[in-house]
């Protein structure tokens, strides 16, 4: 019997325990993706533009379709590798004609990117609808025209009947509407982790390791911009008490106040390089080196094994995204320029 008892007091103990941890994270600004469909619907809908079973699946062909660039070669998708952690996996973008990013920078993770604050590393839009406009304009990405993705999504019937179904039969086809639709597609890419279940209140969701981690994590001070649903996806000075190591990798300083984009870390350990410039390829290193410059803190080697435990916790579910069969090409569809 009081054998019985004393377990049962350990027992108590020990969630009493994990439950303080949760609640310490959720006071430090950490936050679960919700379980209920109708929350998490509040959080990555668009009043604007509804998400809609339509919208997605025309948003998807959209996402995948290369002859959107102006070489009929690169996706959304070449850069933000649905298959793996929704990036490259190399320090610096290659586009239109093998073009390496002009300031060296590498390409985000697009996975739960609906819960940034602010898109692209200098935080320039703050949402997706906008952010998809802009890699397939740029020069040194698809380097296509509005002009040549409206002409090229207009010139199959099919896409053109899916725009209908989607938007009603009076639609117009602009380029604005081709991004948010692609965008309305990416607002979908959400992965809920063990993490996620452990803060919605699964004790046994996250290993001991992986809680010691979390701890490590805010005693640290990492939460204070690695926050929010997304753990970063907010402004943030850089360099606070260091100088990053590589920092005269490209040219890449910020936004006007030196602000930079704090990266996801949902998924981190499928998103490597890491950094704006993609130069530190282990997530420990990373991790030193972010104690360094922007904490102050000198964190050792079973601090950073620690965290980085934590940060395993982070890796989501994604949801099966089959490859969609594109429309047939036309003889009015433009085409491919590598020049």
């Amino acid at each position: 019997m009081y054998k019985r008892t004393v377990l049962t007091i350990a027992f108590a103990a020990s969630s009493l325990l994990a439950s303080g941890l949760a609640t310490e994270a959720k006071k430090a600004g950490l936050e679960p993706i919700p379980t209920d469909k109708k929350e998490l619907m509040k959080l990555i809908d668009n009043p604007k533009n509804p998400i809609t079973d339509e919208k997605v699946e025309l948003g998807k062909k959209l996402y995948f379709d290369p002859r959107l660039s102006k070489s009929g070669f690169i996706s959304c998708n070449s850069c933000h590798n649905l298959s793996e952690g929704g990036d490259d996996g190399i320090p610096a973008a290659i586009g239109h004609k093998w073009t390496a990013n002009p300031h060296h920078l590498n390409s985000p993770t697009v996975y739960n990117s609906v819960f940034f604050n602010s898109q692209f590393w200098d935080g320039r839009d703050p949402h997706l609808e906008a952010q998809a406009q802009g890699p397939i304009q740029a020069a040194p990405e698809m380097s296509a025209t509005p002009e040549h993705v409206v002409a090229t999504v207009t010139s199959m019937p099919e896409y053109v009947e899916e725009f209908k179904k989607a938007y009603g039969k009076d639609t117009k086809i602009t380029f604005e509407k081709v991004a948010d639709t692609i965008a309305t597609f990416e607002r979908t890419l959400v992965t809920p982790s063990a993490f996620d279940d452990y803060l919605n209140g699964n004790e046994k969701a996250m290993t001991k390791a992986q809680k010691d981690g979390l701890k490590t994590f805010m005693d640290k001070g990492c939460a204070t911009c690695h926050t929010g649903i997304a753990l970063g996806g907010a402004m943030n000075v850089f360099n606070i008490t260091g100088t990053y190591k590589f920092q005269d990798v490209g040219d890449f300083k910020g936004d006007k106040n030196g602000m930079v984009k704090v990266p996801t870390l949902r998924n981190i350990t499928q998103t490597a390089p890491y950094f704006h410039n993609g130069q530190i390829w282990e997530l420990k290193d990373a991790i030193k080196e972010m104690g360094r410059i922007q904490l102050g803190a000198d964190i050792n080697d079973a601090e950073a094994a620690s965290i980085e435990e934590f940060l395993k916790a982070l890796d989501g579910r994604k949801a099966d995204v089959v490859l969609p069969q594109l429309p047939a090409s036309t003889s009015k569809t433009p085409k491919p320029d590598i020049n």
